[in-house]
């Protein structure tokens, strides 16, 4: 289903009612089908400190940039979108939940760090040696790409159960040459696996 803005703010809200738990907002229409507008975000983020981040994931920074203008004090916002992640941490976001980091955690929270303390020249040096890597995590479908990658990196099986199947041999070749081209990945996937 594809709830309107007042089902999601509803929805949200009865969670808040039921649990005394911080809840972050999760904001991944290319999950649910749904967009949590900026008003949404907003509106919930003033019903309640409850609401303490929204992971946006939406893809549009001009949304990730209206909710960094108007939230509460109280309310983090993260990216959703690894790819989008410096560009919204230069328009203010706190930070990111990510899926590239299960393959590349000191690289991405290196450049992570870096756009947080203002060094965007090392950030972005860092952003754009990921950035071919990205789309081959999720062309053939979310969460097959990050556990091929995860394979490729030694720390798990590229496995995934019905109905999803495993990325094919073809994206699985492409996946690990973007990965292989990555400045110290063969360093770093040893150290932690």
């Amino acid at each position: 289903s594809k709830p309107q803005q007042e089902g999601i703010y509803q929805h949200y809200m009865r969670i808040a009612e039921a649990s005394p738990r911080p809840i972050i907002i999760y904001n991944v229409p290319g999950r649910t089908s749904s967009n949590v507008a900026p008003e949404t975000v907003l509106r919930l983020a003033q019903a309640s400190e409850q609401f303490v981040a929204v992971k946006e994931a939406s893809g549009n920074l001009v949304q990730a940039t209206k909710i960094l203008k108007e939230r509460p004090e109280h309310l983090a916002v993260v990216s959703g979108e690894d790819p989008l992640t410096l560009p919204m941490i230069g328009a203010g976001a706190d930070g990111v939940i990510s899926v590239i980091a299960n393959v590349f955690p000191a690289h991405f929270s290196a450049m992570v760090r870096s756009a947080l303390q203002g060094d965007f020249d090392t950030a972005r040096r860092l952003n754009f040696e990921l950035l071919d890597v990205h789309p081959w995590l999720y062309i053939e479908n979310n969460p097959v790409g990050i556990k091929a990658a995860m394979e490729i990196a030694g720390f798990c099986s590229k496995e995934v159960r019905i109905p999803l199947v495993p990325l094919s041999d073809a994206t699985y070749l492409k996946l690990k040459a973007a990965m292989d081209a990555v400045p110290m990945f063969e360093v770093e996937s040893k150290s932690i696996g």
